[in-house]
């Protein structure tokens, strides 16, 4: 059995885990860092970087999708990842990680000067503009767009209610457009994620880990 901390456990995500653990007997829930195998961590920016150093001190595995992180505070979980093994994501869904994984596929195959444009829509309480998820998009895309054929890289992002989360990818020039969308429908989607990497994340080295460390 996997012990799992989770932070931000009143929260919606926090909840959403907690009730998908209480149903799986690989896992229970404890109430303290020092206790667990695992930590889990859907909160805001100033509850993470404390449990960053707690877990360091406890050298615990770390698997964080809180977001909204400064460059600074970036700079310190990433540090930190020397000492203890950290996954950080800011969308666990293994839908995203397809989405991404087709994305990569056609900027091999693309051979036409295109502009891209990422549209993300949230929720109205979702605090982050742009998503998170759209950032680490627009980062993916330029670091895949090898043969250097997207001339830019643009965010756009919208907030409505009761939107989980929408991400739609478009290149486009005066001949084509072309889009790859993925739509979460629920907040489970994530949750399942986090639970299905805290299964891997016992006895792994100490590194900075993503989604695609685990997901296939």
């Amino acid at each position: 059995m996997i012990t799992i901390f989770i932070n931000g456990l009143s929260g919606k995500m926090g909840k959403t885990i907690n009730n998908l653990i209480l149903d799986d007997p690989d896992f229970e829930i404890v109430k303290t860092v020092s206790e667990s195998d695992v930590v889990i961590d859907f909160s805001r920016p100033e509850s993470t970087m404390p449990l960053v150093q707690e877990a360091k001190e406890y050298k615990k595995p770390l698997i964080i999708g809180t977001t909204g992180f400064t460059d600074i505070e970036l700079k310190v979980i990433e540090e930190t990842s020397n000492e203890i093994p950290i996954m950080l994501s800011f969308n666990m869904s293994k839908g995203i990680f397809y989405f991404k994984k087709n994305i990569k596929q056609f900027l091999k195959d693309n051979s036409d000067p295109m502009k891209c444009l990422i549209s993300e829509t949230h929720h109205t309480q979702k605090v982050d503009s742009p998503s998170g998820t759209a950032i680490e998009l627009k980062k993916f895309i330029e670091l895949n767009n090898n043969k250097k054929y997207i001339t830019s890289v643009e965010i756009e992002s919208k907030r409505i209610l009761d939107v989980f989360g929408i991400h739609e990818v478009t290149f486009f020039n005066d001949a084509n457009h072309i889009s790859f969308k993925h739509e979460a429908l629920s907040r489970k989607i994530f949750a399942d994620g986090a639970i299905s990497i805290a299964k891997s994340m016992t006895g792994i080295s100490p590194g900075m880990y993503t989604t695609q460390d685990f997901f296939k």
